[in-house]
């Protein structure tokens, strides 16, 4: 598992330039906080800056669950850019996740990071990878299962969650150790 591999997008100088890097799981763990396995409860849009110095459109979801990091219980609110708050007032980013992979409701593993300021003034939990960051989940007979996206991401293969907690659990828990030195 260690060695999946992650599409995510990094950026350079907050929104500016972005590029593509392939991440394995171990090192999408280096860039996040957090990763959290949850029903997304709310999802909401809205925008920030202006037509002076730019305007921006984010979507906030909130998802409930649990932290596969930690195995505690976790609600937290994650941010990705674009999304519509109407039928014409919103932006489209061939970054952000799709639309059928954030509707209230789904299953979801998100993995993120703190960000501050990435763009007239909105800081927060930023979902990492943009759509390379979030996976639904589907219940299954032998228990909940992510649905992988191939080769290029951090979940490559359909993988069982109780799997992919247990190696987050321990690549979070080795992070932690090798910061506190």
């Amino acid at each position: 598992m260690i060695g999946l591999a992650a599409l995510t997008l990094a950026t350079a100088a907050g929104l500016g330039q972005a590029q593509i890097q392939r991440l394995d799981l171990e090192q999408m763990v280096g860039f996040t906080s957090d990763v959290v396995h949850g029903q997304i409860i709310d999802a909401t849009v809205f925008r920030s800056g202006d037509d002076e110095r730019g305007l921006f459109y984010y979507t906030r979801l909130t998802v409930q669950g649990h932290s596969l990091a930690t195995g505690h219980g976790s609600t937290v609110d994650v941010l990705f850019l674009g999304g519509w708050i109407n039928e014409t007032e919103g932006a489209d980013y061939s970054e952000a996740p799709s639309a059928d992979d954030v509707q209230v409701g789904n299953k979801v593993v998100v993995f993120y990071n703190w960000a501050e300021n990435v763009g007239a003034g909105v800081s927060g939990n930023f979902i990492y990878a943009a759509h390379g960051g979030l996976y639904r989940t589907l219940d299954g007979p032998q228990g909940p299962m992510v649905l992988g996206r191939g080769d290029g991401y951090a979940i490559a293969q359909n993988t069982r969650v109780a799997a992919l907690e247990s190696n987050l659990e321990f690549l979070y828990r080795r992070k932690a150790e090798q910061e506190s030195r």
